[in-house]
């Protein structure tokens, strides 16, 4: 978790929260499980380690280099609209390297077949 600062056509600034699931705040029995069912590894910072948080500067300089250095941003509606259009194409069209240079959406397509049976943590839950 963290900022990136930009700023509007007028010189007005903006802040931009942006989230790797990384950090202690995101801890919790459903992501641990999610993350457990899909063979995700969870990575943490150690408090007062900003150097450890590799993870969020890499996609902070993908998301500035991408998005905001490309767009002049007119309204604060304006930057939300732009930015959710990028957000969209990283998280389901862009190849990305972690992946064998596949994009998520299709990733998470071979990974679990359309008519598998999944069940979410509070079915997993009852089902034990």
């Amino acid at each position: 978790m963290d900022f990136v600062s930009d700023q509007l056509f007028d010189g007005r600034r903006i802040r931009v929260l942006t989230l790797v699931d990384n950090d202690p705040e995101f801890i919790s029995k459903n992501l641990d499980f999610g993350a457990y069912w899909n063979i995700v590894k969870l990575d943490f910072s150690r408090p007062g380690k900003p150097t450890d948080n590799a993870f969020i500067e890499s996609f902070n300089a993908r998301f500035r280099l991408e998005c905001l250095n490309e767009h002049w941003f007119l309204t604060l509606d304006d930057a939300r609209q732009m930015i959710e259009a990028w957000r969209q194409a990283y998280n389901e069209c862009r190849p990305h390297s972690s992946l064998g240079n596949v994009p998520p959406a299709e990733f998470a397509r071979r990974r679990i077949p359309a008519d598998s049976a999944v069940l979410r943590p509070s079915e997993y839950a009852q089902a034990t």
